[in-house]
């Protein structure tokens, strides 16, 4: 294709948005994306082959400029709620998107659903899942609605709450909804359709359902999820166990919080299995992966620490607030982050966060890090006699303290992989952003992968010190680079030539 179509893409900071893009681009097609906040982009590998259209799809005056000159849009925006408006919300968005499509003489609109049968007692949360592709389609715009179940893949909320799950408990509760039988589908096979729509005109106006090359019910997706891991899991079935009751047992037991488990579980009670073979008819070169090897695709990318999107991602957005502090979970990692604004250059800041470490120390509570690096040694671990090499300088590989350099980018990112003795991962990151008036933003995340219920107890159980001790120390760093900025202009002054 000489001149790529121009695709444009809502909902591109989500899971499955957030993934599909950079295939679109792999695939040669101009890609253009729909967000309410385009810095949430930054970070992103793909951002500088994008184009970002601000908007919202429930104002439609703002999607006027995001569809010029778009030959085919997708529609992956969903809300993850349990708010009693979420139905409505939903509605309200589809049709805008879909008569601004239409107003911009868009071609089609690729929209990804939920599988179940209509003439059942679904959910609201699928019914709402399929009305929105209805919605879609009366504009007039040609929709192809994928329709799956369960997507297999690390970051999905789903699949999410089933991993936690399993990861978690040897022995688990069964309520009524673990005997559902449901037809998972890997991410990978999901983008598969997805970009191959594009060129498939067969697939226009089509409800097209996909699922993989199993189907499970929700207990043998646990049990088979823990044989990939290694892992003894068993099953208790009780008679009563209500939605409410297993999203708040969700809510505590993962990352996924009960507003969120709430729908998704209420939908599971409904089987979710593909009814017709329309895709393999209109897609014949697809071919869906079995569940176990979805499984071990997910979790290689997790010991790879190849963290892409995930449901939290989306739902950060959504809450549209940015708060100092957020605590969350993804790609199976606890997730502590801080940011803060700081009064000095970039160049500045971040050369106080490369001075961490050695005979500087952690600038707050350096007698813990001390203590910790002495019960590291003691339980055979490199403590902090390693120092570093140099007061100032890092290079990508080398020892601080007990970190490893893993990442370097100048006066923009560094990260620190955790050589100390724990159970589980971690990883230390420092982020620094230009901002005006010669000012910066400073942004400090703590990752840790837990290795089972060890894991989880040493993450919660020094939570409240790893917190004073991050807070303590970001603060720190902030008040030396501004100090160190301050210092640096007054010495430039005070050599100026006076005049008089």
């Amino acid at each position: 294709m000489a001149y790529p179509e121009l695709v444009l893409v809502s909902g591109a900071t989500g899971y499955v948005g957030g993934r599909l893009v950079p295939r679109l681009i792999e695939s040669g097609y101009r890609v253009r994306v729909l967000v309410r906040d385009p810095a949430r982009l930054q970070g992103r590998p793909w951002r500088s082959q994008v184009e970002a259209s601000q908007g919202d799809v429930l104002k439609p005056d703002s999607l006027e400029v995001a569809m010029q000159g778009v030959d085919a849009a997708y529609y992956l925006v969903h809300s993850m709620s349990g708010h009693q408006d979420f139905h409505e919300r939903d509605l309200v968005a589809a049709r805008n998107f879909g008569a601004a499509a239409k107003a911009a003489g868009v071609k089609r609109i690729i929209y990804l659903g939920g599988l179940g049968d209509p003439d059942a007692d679904l959910s609201q949360h699928l019914r709402s899942r399929q009305a929105t592709g209805r919605a879609l389609g009366e504009s007039g715009v040609p929709v192809t609605e994928f329709r799956s179940a369960i997507v297999v893949g690390s970051g999905s909320v789903s699949f999410e709450m089933i991993r936690n799950l399993t990861e978690r408990l040897p022995a688990m509760i069964c309520p009524r909804w673990v005997y559902t039988r449901v037809q998972p589908i890997a991410i990978r096979n999901v983008l598969d359709y997805m970009v191959a729509a594009l060129a498939t005109p067969a697939s226009a106006g089509r409800v097209v359902e996909i699922g993989g090359a199993d189907v499970l019910t929700y207990g043998e997706m646990m049990t088979q999820y823990a044989e990939v891991r290694g892992l003894r899991r068993w099953l208790i079935a009780v008679p009563v166990l209500t939605p409410r009751l297993s999203s708040y047992w969700v809510h505590w037991m993962t990352p996924v919080p009960a507003e969120i488990a709430r729908p998704l579980i209420d939908g599971l009670r409904n089987e979710v299995v593909v009814r017709d073979d329309t895709a393999s008819q209109i897609f014949p070169d697809i071919q869906p992966m079995d569940y176990r090897t979805a499984v071990a695709r997910a979790l290689a990318k997790l010991d790879a620490g190849e963290v892409e999107t995930a449901w939290s991602d989306a739902l950060s957005s959504s809450r549209g607030d940015r708060p100092s502090v957020v605590l969350k979970s993804q790609e199976g990692m606890i997730i502590e982050q801080r940011q803060r604004e700081v009064a000095a250059p970039a160049d500045r800041v971040f050369g106080v966060c490369t001075s961490l470490g050695g005979e500087r120390g952690w600038l707050y509570w350096n007698w813990a890090w001390q203590v910790r690096g002495w019960v590291d040694r003691l339980f055979g671990g490199v403590g902090l006699r390693r120092g570093r090499r140099h007061p100032s300088e890092l290079r990508v590989g080398e020892a601080v303290d007990f970190w490893r350099v893993e990442a370097v980018e100048p006066d923009r990112l560094l990260r620190l992989r955790a050589e100390m003795k724990v159970p589980g991962r971690a990883w230390l990151q420092f982020e620094v952003k230009p901002l005006e008036d010669g000012r910066s933003a400073l942004k400090q995340t703590a990752f840790f992968a837990p290795k089972g219920l060890a894991g989880l107890a040493y993450w919660y159980i020094l939570y409240p010190v790893h917190g004073y001790i991050f807070s303590g120390m970001i603060r720190r760093t902030a008040e030396r680079a501004e100090r160190a900025s301050a210092n640096e202009a007054e010495k430039i002054s005070t050599t100026l030539p006076r005049v008089y």
